[in-house]
């Protein structure tokens, strides 16, 4: 008769779960060290310190929660499998410390979540109103050279000595010449030449301005979505997992300290 030898079941190590609790333990100390020194030197007035910050806190929200994990599981490792459960004083129990510190960062994250829409949507609007501005400066300048353009060639064509000069110099290209000595002539006709001759390239430029700004818009509304609607949800999610696993950890803990 052949004889079967019984299956051993592999016994977990003490040194696992110290392992799980002080791996946890140095990543939570380490991203909350990380957190302090983001927000060092604090600038709270100003929005564009506000977004930058908030966006590296959720981008590295998740360390702190696979330390808690890791914590937990530790603990749970050494309370139910290596040892029998047993009642501890709370503020020696490294659960109570984790679960607590999740809860507070679950509110930290949900907070994040609603404050940071308000500031990227002030910021977009003081990009818009910034890139309305130099819309506006570049046409008054536009304007502003035109109307120099038009001085000038009022004054050659008032002086005739000027405009030969300018002709022999080459500052008048050819196909302008004879239009401009035939409206020495005619002095009526100087405002509509200088239309004719101004407004072209006045409303070629307009447009140009106008399509850099409609562009400069559409960026600006684009990276203030695309910024708002990631942050926002990654944060939510955030929020959410440490609220969970808090809470629940609280309660439970709670729970078996009346139960005890």
């Amino acid at each position: 008769m052949s004889s079967t030898k019984p299956v051993s079941t592999p016994s977990i190590s003490p040194l696992a779960a110290l392992s799980l609790k002080l791996v946890g333990i140095v990543t939570i100390l380490a991203s909350l060290l990380d957190f302090i020194v983001l927000l060092i030197p604090p600038d709270l007035l100003n929005r564009q310190w506000q977004i930058a910050t908030t966006t590296q806190l959720v981008d590295r929200g998740i360390v702190p929660l696979v330390g808690i994990t890791l914590i937990l599981t530790g603990e749970w490792i050494e309370s139910y499998v290596l040892t029998p459960p047993r009642r501890r004083n709370l503020l020696t129990d490294s659960r109570f410390w984790a679960s607590l510190l999740s809860t507070l960062l679950g509110i930290v994250f949900l907070l994040l979540a609603f404050l940071h829409p308000s500031n990227v949507l002030s910021t977009r609007n003081q990009a818009l109103e910034q890139i309305s501005n130099e819309a506006s400066q570049a046409e008054a300048q536009l304007e502003q050279r035109f109307s120099q353009q038009r001085s000038e060639i009022g004054a050659l064509l008032n002086n005739e000595g000027q405009l030969q000069q300018a002709i022999e110099s080459g500052q008048v290209p050819q196909e302008q010449i004879p239009v401009l000595q035939q409206l020495q002539d005619n002095p009526e006709g100087v405002n509509q030449f200088l239309e004719e001759q101004l407004g072209s390239a006045r409303q070629q430029v307009q447009t140009e301005i106008g399509s850099r700004r409609q562009e400069a818009q559409k960026r600006v509304n684009r990276e203030a979505w695309k910024s708002g609607i990631r942050i926002v949800m990654s944060s939510l999610m955030l929020a959410v997992g440490y609220s969970v696993i808090g809470w629940t950890g609280l309660r439970r803990l709670f729970a078996l300290r009346s139960a005890a």
